[in-house]
């Protein structure tokens, strides 16, 4: 079973212990409102990272994020958006 670190709302804000939480992560979701691409590339950095984009993302997350996303994880439909 894989472990999934999950959170949203981070309005571009790094926090250095995210590489502590999602050390025994194999995937960080990101449930919108991520803030900046720059905070997207340092998440997807760490694990695979999987995001949808929030009301307050601008146009290059946008395009970079779906605002619903579907996809299936272990024999697992899952369906993320941020509202």
């Amino acid at each position: 079973m894989i472990k999934v670190g999950l959170l949203s709302d981070t309005h571009a804000w790094w926090d250095d212990k995210y590489a502590e939480y999602f050390a025994e992560c194999d995937e960080i979701w990101h449930a919108g409102d991520i803030g900046s691409d720059g905070l997207a590339a340092r998440l997807a950095a760490l694990k695979p990272f999987r995001a949808v984009y929030g009301n307050i993302d601008g146009q290059s997350l946008r395009l970079e994020y779906p605002e619903v996303a579907h996809f299936k994880v272990e024999e697992v439909n899952v369906m993320m958006t941020h509202i």
